[in-house]
This record gives structure tokens, sequence and C-alpha cells, in this order.
């Protein structure tokens, strides 16, 4: 345990932080999954929209990568595209 009253601070703010970040990562990835899953065109084109805002917003917030979200969009819209010429 830290002594230093900052240090309590800096450890209170990290578990915070990780907490909320666990949780959008899961959602994130829940989002994902529900792409890959979809059965139908349009159940995946609103599955990928969702999915897709949430994958913008965790690159801008940090907390992945930009081109991991890219990547990310990349792949999903080319399986809705693909599940859609079936």
């Amino acid at each position: 345990m830290p002594k230093i009253k900052s240090a309590k601070k800096a450890m209170r703010q990290a578990r915070t932080r990780g907490a909320r970040n666990k949780q959008q990562r899961s959602a994130l990835r829940t989002a994902v999954k529900h792409v890959r899953a979809a059965a139908t065109t349009d159940a995946a084109a609103k599955a990928y929209g969702v999915a897709a805002r949430l994958l913008d917003r965790a690159a801008r917030k940090g907390l992945i990568h930009r081109n991991n979200a890219a990547r990310h969009k990349s792949r999903l819209a080319a399986l809705v595209k693909k599940l859609a010429a079936r």
C-alpha cells in the first residue's frame, strides 16, 4: 500500500480506469462477436454499425490503436459484404 497521498490517489484512479477499460473492451468484443454470429444480412449490417461505432470510440479514447480499429472494421465490413452476396 502506498503511504504518500498522491500515490494513494493514483492507485484509486488506476483502479477506476482499469475497471472502465475492462467494461468497454468487453462490450467491444461482444459487439464484434455479434457481427460474426449474425445469420441474416440485415442483422449483420445492424450489428456492424454498432461495432464500428464502438471501435471508433475505443480508438479515439486510446483503448485500442487506431490501426487496430481500422483493421477490425475492414474485416467485419468484408464479412458483411460476403454475407450479402450469398
